[in-house]
Order: C-alpha cells, then sequence, then structure tokens
C-alpha cells in the first residue's frame, strides 16, 4: 500500500507518462506549464518519540499478543492520516507530527472492551481505524487533552461469523474489506450490493460509522437501510442494538451507530441484510442535452417506481473533461470519429451529459427498456453500453488519479451534497459559482483557473446528491490555505441554499464546524449529551463530528 497516497504502489497507468496529457492539462487551467512538485521520499519522514509510558505499555501487553501491538515506524506511519486532500499535504510533506504513539490490532470484542478501559486509566485518546480511506480527516490521531493517542485497527477482526440464507442476514467483524466480504457472500450465492468508490479498501464497521452511500444504493440501499443491528464496544459497556425486523419499543439505538465515526464507541461487529446475487445486470448509456434533462429522467424514474440498481448522471463540465482528458495525448481511433459525428448531428458533440445506468434481475432487461422509453422523453440519446462498461470495469480506479496531478502540481478534490428535487438546481449552480470563484481567487498566476464538474450519484423518491470534483492549480507556498478557502467557500454555498453537509462522506474533522448548521444548537445538545453518557472521559477520536 502507499504510504502517502491513494491504494496499492503497484498500480500505474502508462498512458499518465505521456507529456501530452499534462500539456493539455495545463492548457485546461490556463497554466504555461505545470510543476514537478514530487513528494518527499520515506526515509525523510522524522517520526516524534511515543508518549506512551513503561506502565501503560505494560497494560497493553496484558491485553494483547506481542504481534498485536506495534510502535514501528512504519506502523505508525500508516496510520497517521487518512486521504483527505489536506491528509495527502501532510503526508508528501513528510509532516507525520501527528502520528500515534502506538497501533493495537484487537481481534475481539473482549479485548475492545479492556483496551478501552487502558485508555481511559491511563489517559489515552483511542482512534477507531478500518481501511483509512476517510476523506474528510475522519481518523487523524489527534489526541485532544489526552496524554497520548492511540490508533485501533480494526482489520484483524475480519470474519464473516453466520450467514442466514432464510432470513438473508449475515453477521460480520466490522474490520472486514469490501472484496472480502463479497467472495464471502458470494460463495453463498449472495451479496450485500454496497460498493463505494473505496470498496477495495474501506471496512464494514467504516461504512457505518459514516453512513455509506455505495454506488448501487438505488438498488441495495445505503447503511441505514442494510444495517440490521450492531455491537457498540462503549467505555461504559456494550451496546448491542435491536435484532427484531421491526420495532415501536421507542427510537432505534441503531440510529446512535450510523454516522456516529467512533465518537460514542467501536463497532465490533455487524448483522447485516444480504440479498440473492442478481442473475442478470443490463447496462445503458445515454446523452442529455443538458443537465436539467437528464435530472428530469432520473426524478421520474424514481417517482414511478422503476427499478434501477444506478442512475449516475454527469455535467457537461465532467462529460466533457474526460471524454478530452481520456483522448490526451493518444492517436485518434476511426470510432472515436465517427462516435462525434453521430453526436454531433444530435446537437451532443460539445455538451451532452452523460448518464450511465445499471439494472439488475430478472426484470432488469425490461427495466432498461422503460427507462430508455422514459430518457427518450426527457431528450436522451441512447449511446450504447460501451461506455457503461467502461466505467464500471474502471469505477474503482478514479481516486488513482490524485498522486500523479499532485506531482504536476495540480491539486483535485471532491464534496457531495444532496437536497429536494425542487432545489436541486439551485444548489447546483450555487455550489458550482461559489466553487469557481474560490479557485479562480486563490491561483498561483494571473490568468489561471480551476475547473468545477459535478454529477448525480445517489436519488431517491424525494431528492438525490450531488458529488463535485474540482481541480485548480496549487499555491505552493501555502496550500493549506488556498484549499481551506475554496472549501470554505463551497461548504457555505451548500449551508446557505438548502443542502446537507454530506451526503455519505461523513463529518470528521473538515465538515465538523458546519453540524450546528446541519442539526442546530439544540441537536448539537442532545449528541453531546450522548457522548458524555457513553465516554464520559472523551477518549474515542477526538476532534471529530463535534464542534467544541
Amino acid at each position: 500500500m502507499r504510504w502517502n497516497g491513494w491504494g496499492k504502489s503497484s498500480v500505474h497507468d502508462p498512458a499518465l507518462d505521456n507529456d501530452a496529457v499534462w500539456n493539455w492539462l495545463a492548457h485546461e487551467l490556463g497554466m504555461p506549464s505545470l510543476l514537478a512538485t514530487p513528494a518527499s521520499e520515506l526515509d525523510a519522514v522524522v517520526l516524534p518519540p511515543t508518549r506512551l509510558t513503561a506502565d501503560a505499555l505494560a497494560g497493553l501487553a496484558r491485553i494483547v499478543a506481542p504481534d498485536q501491538l506495534r510502535r514501528d515506524d512504519m506502523a505508525r506511519i500508516l496510520h497517521a492520516r487518512g486521504r483527505s486532500y489536506p491528509d495527502l499535504l501532510y503526508l508528501r510533506a513528510g509532516d507525520l507530527s501527528s502520528a500515534p504513539d502506538a497501533v493495537v490490532f484487537p481481534k475481539t470484542t473482549e479485548e475492545v472492551m479492556a483496551l478501552l478501559k487502558w485508555a481511559e486509566d491511563h489517559d489515552v485518546a483511542i482512534v477507531p481505524f478500518g481501511g483509512g480511506t476517510s476523506v474528510v480527516g475522519g481518523v487523524s490521531p489527534q489526541q485532544g487533552r489526552h496524554h497520548a493517542v492511540v490508533s485501533l485497527d480494526l482489520t484483524a477482526m475480519d470474519a464473516v461469523l453466520n450467514i442466514d440464507p432464510v432470513s438473508e442476514l449475515a453477521c460480520v467483524q466490522a474490520g472486514i474489506t469490501g472484496p472480502a466480504l463479497e467472495r464471502a457472500l458470494a460463495a453463498c450465492g449472495l451479496t450485500l450490493g454496497h460498493f463505494p468508490q473505496s470498496f477495495e479498501y474501506s471496512t464494514l464497521g467504516g461504512w457505518i460509522a459514516h453512513r455509506g452511500a455505495g454506488q448501487q444504493s438505488n438498488g441495495y440501499g445505503r447503511a441505514e437501510d442494510w444495517l440490521h443491528s450492531a455491537r457498540l464496544v462503549t467505555p461504559r459497556g456494550l451496546i448491542h442494538t435491536e435484532e427484531a425486523p421491526a420495532s415501536a419499543a421507542g427510537p432505534c439505538l441503531k440510529d446512535l451507530i450510523l454516522g456516529s465515526e467512533g465518537l460514542f464507541g467501536v463497532i465490533t461487529e455487524a448483522t447485516v441484510r444480504i440479498r440473492k446475487l442478481p442473475g442478470e445486470q443490463h447496462v445503458a448509456s445515454f446523452l442529455f442535452r443538458s443537465f436539467a434533462e437528464g435530472l428530469s429522467a432520473i426524478r421520474l424514474a424514481m417517482q414511478s417506481g422503476l427499478k434501477a440498481s444506478m442512475l449516475r448522471l454527469s455535467d457537461a463540465e465532467e462529460t466533457r473533461f474526460f471524454r478530452a482528458f481520456r483522448k490526451s495525448g493518444q492517436p485518434p481511433h476511426v470510432f472515436d470519429w465517427l462516435t462525434e459525428k453521430y453526436l454531433a448531428a444530435r446537437g451532443l458533440a460539445t455538451q451532452g451529459c452523460a448518464l450511465i445506468a445499471l439494472f439488475e434481475g430478472a426484470d432488469g432487461r425490461r427495466s432498461r427498456q422503460d427507462f430508455a422509453a422514459l430518457a427518450r422523453r426527457c431528450g436522451g440519446v441512447d449511446v450504447g453500453r460501451g461506455p457503461a462498461r467502461s466505467w464500471l470495469a474502471g469505477r474503482f480506479h478514479s481516486p488513482y488519479l490524485r498522486d500523479p496531478m499532485l506531482d504536476h502540481g495540480v491539486g483535485v478534490d471532491t464534496l457531495e451534497t444532496a437536497t429536494s428535487w425542487s432545489n436541486l438546481e439551485r444548489l447546483y449552480g450555487a455550489v458550482s459559482a461559489a466553487l469557481s470563484e474560490a479557485m479562480g481567487a486563490h491561483v498561483p498566476r494571473e490568468g489561471a483557473h480551476g475547473i468545477v464538474m459535478c454529477h448525480l450519484s445517489h436519488s431517491y423518491h424525494d431528492g438525490a446528491s450531488l458529488y463535485f470534483t474540482f481541480i485548480f492549480p496549487r499555491t505552493l507556498e501555502n496550500e493549506l490555505a488556498q484549499w481551506r478557502a475554496i472549501k470554505s467557500a463551497a461548504s457555505r454555498a451548500i449551508v446557505t441554499h438548502g443542502g446537507t453537509i454530506s451526503h455519505h462522506h461523513g463529518i470528521g474533522e473538515d465538515h465538523r464546524d458546519y453540524m450546528a448548521a446541519e442539526k442546530g444548537t439544540l441537536g448539537l445538545e442532545v449528541l453531546r449529551a450522548v457522548k458524555t453518557t457513553l465516554d464520559p472521559h472523551a477518549i474515542l477520536n477526538p476532534g471529530k463530528l463535534i464542534p467544541d
């Protein structure tokens, strides 16, 4: 795994070695050329000494085996940051002054309970850690007011404990990764169907703690839809949530776990709702003349009850950018020319908005046909299955683009929100404008600018989410200030124009200060009361979710 970037170090796209790609991107950003900005080497990293006392270490040795406790530099480095944009800047600069004092790998719920008791006794903060893929500062090892901080890595707790095919439920330890979980379920002809972009490396516990949504949430639901029950270890004891399929016995305790981001306790096990593997998959690709036309098609599909696993609509800029990025520096193919001629004849060559759709199960073929008819009524053009198949084949590879862009002096980040259908276009315009203006005001030279792209990633009966990607030339002398200005402008636009501050990325450090606008003063008091009750010494994940 890369210690200062995304995923496996063995993954490399040779097309990005072509200078023409970066010359094209420089032109897109209004720059004469891009700067080489390589990351620091691993051997240049200097870690602070551990602050754990001999007595504290002796206490740890009584709880876990020697191979479950690591204080070596590599373990601390790999748990020093998540994968947010600020995290990457710190990692690439070799600034890991916030590295945890140790990393512990529990294997049982009982060990987690003992570790939380140990942390209270020795004044140590605990940061639950799964795949480390948080893009909002959710796993940064802040010590808060405590003497030291330990990263609690759950990945040794990766067993599928029970599969109930009759009830279609599976009990699973929280540290299992997406591929391992899907392999175990597929062996029984089953699936959870949760495929976030971080699927390869993120864990079940992380999906629940950040209230995640996979790319096929139209068909399989969000975390709150497939989570049946869970075990949460708190400093005050164990919470095992209700297990009935439905209950009127007061507020559901499960809702204290979803989105709690490790502040109330550590998720060690979860029982999830699973489904039979779909026998068929049918994909489709469409182009619309405008984002509004594509939004109408998805809204009508959702409100008519049409069954789709995924409906993903890119705006004109995202469609244009990635088509051009894919082709920059590569020789033209005859089919590219034919496609452009075909689209130009329909007025879609330069401003089309691409929609990728996935339909599954015995009714998938009919659902595809029904959606195609609906899309045509909204002005869409069916462009075949090829673009959808291509997107699905590479859907987990997009995060790998961040590192080579950073190597060339280019910043790239994402943010997401959600609102009602009636407010969606207003919010889309406001956030797009805020990002463009903020990037234009914080560039390294006159004439440079950023790029704003957006797609609708998840849709519901009453509204949908918007997922923005923004790319900008980095101001190297003060990169964090540049990012904060851009991020703050977009976040203010979201709050002002009726969006949620996060649809599925979570809160972490990056969105914490906007929680008051989201929950209200009294709502925050309720969350603080829960925190105080379950974690009276505030040892769990300091600095996240709840503003001070």
